[in-house]
């Protein structure tokens, strides 16, 4: 005896945790009120034998049970799917009392014509012998209201919890989106701060430059304007492709090469395949300034920095190495470690756990860092990150 206000709305069974895991369907109610139905009829069985002192097998009181509680419950089930069809929806949009006294009505009306059919079947009468004598029918209108009533009730209970989970779900990713949310902003508080540095550094380079070696003041400035220009549609843009992101980070490099000289040389080993691979825009600008200003910047001579990409397998593999002061050896900054904690926090927003960043120490000088993203989440073939 179950029933759906919807055509694949809840379902009683769906209070049991194991009945939840087939995805509500049209077919699936059908099958669950089946099982509801003989469950239900196990229970007034079993309840009949208790106080029949008459005797007789399990199978001879419990089949005419199953058959009139088949009948109730496919009743009940198609009676309220029409209704809610020919209604236009009305019977979901009601609450309160007047949604308990449809439902009850409905049902424990249903209840009456499956006893009266049932038995008039079971006894060998027409299907309506006993619904034309109202005579007959009066006692059992009580059993057919207290039915209704459990079945509203449990039905009800199901709603609710469905309802609640709802809204658990909904926190739940408001509460992602708010995360993801706050480490953009912790991104873009970190390029607010390391920007008007290098812009001004850069210009006062350009200044000096003009007079004595123009060309490379012309090459800086080039540099310059294809960084500005890249790091502006990154900026603005929700994802980018890895080719993208190592053309971003070569004329950042190529900008400080003009400054620091030889104290600065740098290569990227990429292949198409990973240059093609979907990533979100400035995750690797911030590993690269990182390795710059707490790698190369403190070292007197100064080092090399290398920028790998590639697919191992499961992951797509991207590494900074550079040959500078390392982690030991480096001098606390200001800010220092703040990129990289940031970093972390938006991998694990946008990726989740199948992200990692790991910071590990060169066998000779310097360190590297490197990130792996889940191999599914990268690849052109499938959606970009959010």
């Amino acid at each position: 005896m179950a029933y759906s206000t919807a055509s694949c709305g809840s379902h009683p069974l769906d209070l049991i945790p194991l009945f939840r895991r087939w995805p509500r369907s049209h077919f699936r109610n059908l099958v669950y009120t089946g099982v509801w139905n003989t469950l239900i009829a196990v229970f007034l069985t079993g309840a009949g034998l208790m106080f029949d002192r008459r005797g007789g097998g399990f199978l001879t009181h419990f089949v005419p049970v199953w058959l009139i509680s088949n009948l109730i419950g496919y009743m009940v089930h198609g009676t309220l799917t029409v209704l809610e069809y020919l209604l236009r929806g009305w019977p979901s949009r009601i609450k309160g009392l007047a949604a308990a006294l449809y439902h009850v009505a409905v049902i424990a009306s249903c209840v009456l014509i499956g006893i009266g059919i049932g038995n008039a079947l079971l006894k060998g009468f027409h299907p309506f012998h006993y619904l034309e004598r109202a005579t007959a029918m009066a006692p059992l209108v009580p059993f057919a209201l207290l039915m209704a009533l459990f079945i509203f009730t449990v039905l009800a209970l199901s709603e609710r919890r469905i309802a609640n989970e709802t809204l658990a779900a909904r926190q739940s990713e408001q509460i992602a989106a708010a995360a993801q949310l706050l480490a953009e902003a912790r991104l873009r508080g970190l390029q607010a701060q390391i920007e008007p540095h290098f812009l001004y550094n850069t210009l006062a380079n350009v200044l000096s430059l003009i007079d004595t070696q123009p060309a490379k003041a012309r090459h800086m400035l080039e540099r310059f304007i294809d960084f500005l220009r890249a790091s502006l549609t990154a900026s603005r843009a929700a994802h980018a492709t890895l080719g993208a992101e190592l053309d971003l980070a070569a004329a950042y490099l190529d900008v400080l090469t003009v400054r620091m000289g030889e104290r600065l040389r740098y290569r990227i080993e990429a292949d198409g395949a990973a240059r093609a691979a979907t990533i979100a825009p400035m995750l690797l600008q911030p590993i690269v300034e990182n390795a710059v200003m707490h790698g190369l910047e403190p070292k007197v001579d100064g080092g090399e920095i290398v920028l790998r990409a590639l697919f191992d397998g499961e992951h797509l593999r991207i590494e900074v190495a550079d040959t500078g002061a390392g982690l030991s050896a480096a001098p606390p900054r200001a800010g220092g470690g703040v990129g990289l904690a940031n970093l972390r926090a938006r991998l694990r927003s946008l990726y989740g756990a199948g992200a990692q960043l790991q910071l590990l120490e060169n066998q000779l000088f310097g360190m590297t860092v490197r990130v792996l993203l889940p191999m599914e989440m990268v690849s052109p073939s499938t959606n970009p990150p959010p």
